[in-house]
């Protein structure tokens, strides 16, 4: 009899499916003609966050982590593409960069400068779990490169 050896699929608690959430409201917000995170973090709460929506039940996810990262994240923006475009390689630009990779490294950047309660691997190990979701190890390794100087720049 073959057993399966192959590890169960990682459940996230809360304050990762807020993470992901995130991401998935940054990239909305970005794609918006009129965006508002204020109303946009609303609505997910309302809406999304914990619902079953076309036959998948999203976990609970925290839903005052969720608006706290969201509106850091976005109505700080100018400063976070600042601190984001100071690590990257020599020759890359923002607008390089994906909507969905540029949604984690805002978020992460916006926790790892405000949410000092949070360690900073815990910040950098979530938002590569959310990249894992959307790339390959190519993006995961990316973000988790910027996010790493910005840690060491942001908390020192």
């Amino acid at each position: 009899m073959a057993t399966n050896k192959t590890k169960p699929a990682k459940q996230g608690g809360p304050r990762s499916a807020a993470r992901l959430a995130v991401v998935q409201a940054f990239y909305q917000l970005s794609m918006a003609d009129e965006p508002n995170a204020a109303k946009t973090a609303e609505e997910y709460i309302s809406h999304r966050l914990g619902a079953e929506i076309e036959g998948d039940q999203y976990v609970a996810a925290d839903a005052d982590l969720f608006k706290d990262i969201l509106i850091g994240a976005w109505d700080r923006r100018d400063e976070w593409n600042k601190l984001i475009e100071a690590h990257l390689s020599q020759g890359w630009t923002l607008d390089r960069i994906d909507k969905i990779l540029m949604a984690a490294l805002s978020a992460g950047s916006y926790e790892l400068s405000a949410r000092i309660d949070v360690p900073t691997a815990v910040v950098i190990n979530e938002y590569v779990d959310v990249v894992h979701g959307f790339y390959e190890n190519a993006e995961a390794a990316f973000v988790n490169s910027v996010l790493d100087k910005i840690a060491k720049q942001v908390r020192s």
